[in-house]
């Protein structure tokens, strides 16, 4: 038996195409549960999942009073049937073997937990929806997330997308932290890989996500993953590696910069040489992406890389401030 944990909240846009994704898989129904945990959505999240379950006997509905995702997580798998574990997010699509592949790499490899490469696709038809999809798939706004940026082989990382996980893994270092609004999946492969555990990313493993499709949402969404890099350190849990605190070193060096400029005129240099770099890096990548996807996106890119780097750093300085 397989359980799926999908949590949701509000979800009425994607969560359709995420089940229909799921139906089609070629993995046998009679072996298969899908457990959709919904933390009380106020749209047709839970209508629409009502319908499907009327139709397929493997699909439940749990609902989720304390709405965030670990809490979702944690019920979910309480609940589940399965030996195998597999965490999927209701905002993606999978491919129609995405299941199999997972259970043959989790025993072809013996690894613990095994993930795929997340393929970012636009959630609407604008330009800013597509860079932004762009920049969440490239090296420089993704940094080392071998999820996004993808592997020519399978490869033993930190963390995956999602996640394929034995059921004796959370018998054996115990189940998502609650304590966690975001990170909840890092923090838990964290304490995987401390205990010995391998975590696979197999390129062969495919899904599609939808990101924010404008500035604000997209802005918002980094800043808040910004906040909860560095504010888990309150609860004495330490989820970081360095890819994750370079935008908080790159904004803090700019603020730290105009803040002593008054008192030490030479801080100006520093200002301009971490901000010029920065430009310079951000200029190449977008000539780059334009000449393969069009002019607009010279213009695009710099703006929706500036989005994703101030946004986290902005977050992991409020998350340091709330420590403080």
């Amino acid at each position: 038996m397989i359980s799926i944990i999908i949590p949701c909240r509000n979800e009425e846009r994607f969560i359709e195409k995420c089940l229909d994704s799921l139906i089609k898989q070629d993995f046998p129904k009679e072996n298969l549960e899908i457990l959709v945990v919904d933390g009380d959505s106020k749209d047709k999240t839970k209508d629409i999942v009502k319908e499907y379950i009327q139709k397929y006997p493997f699909i439940r509905i749990i609902d989720n009073k304390e709405k965030y995702t670990s809490f979702g997580l944690n019920m979910g798998i309480k609940k589940a049937m399965g030996d195998i574990i597999i965490r999927m997010d209701a905002h993606a699509e999978y491919e129609k073997d995405y299941i199999s592949k997972c259970i043959k790499y989790l025993k072809e490899y013996n690894a613990d937990n095994v993930g795929g490469v997340l393929k970012t696709i636009p959630s609407n038809n604008s330009s800013v929806a597509k860079a932004i999809t762009i920049c969440l798939s490239h090296f420089f706004g993704a940094g080392g997330s071998y999820f996004r940026t993808g592997s020519k082989k399978p490869i033993e990382v930190d963390t995956v997308f999602g996640g394929c996980y034995k059921r004796e893994v959370f018998d054996k270092i115990g189940l998502f932290n609650e304590k966690l609004i975001r990170s909840q999946d890092i923090e838990l492969n964290r304490r995987l890989k401390a205990s010995g555990g391998k975590i696979l990313l197999v390129p062969d493993i495919t899904a599609y996500y939808y990101p924010q499709n404008n500035l604000v949402d997209f802005f918002e969404h980094n800043f808040v993953d910004g906040i909860w890099t560095i504010y888990p350190l309150k609860f004495g849990i330490r989820i970081f590696s360095l890819r994750h605190l370079i935008p908080l070193f790159f904004t803090l060096s700019l603020f730290l910069s105009l803040i002593l400029f008054p008192f030490f005129p030479i801080a100006i240099l520093f200002f301009d040489l971490i901000f010029g770099i920065y430009i310079l890096l951000s200029l190449f990548f977008s000539v780059k992406i334009s000449i393969k996807n069009g002019f607009k996106y010279f213009f695009l890119m710099p703006i929706v890389f500036l989005s994703r780097h101030i946004g986290y750093g902005l977050g992991s300085i409020w998350g340091l401030i709330k420590l403080i």
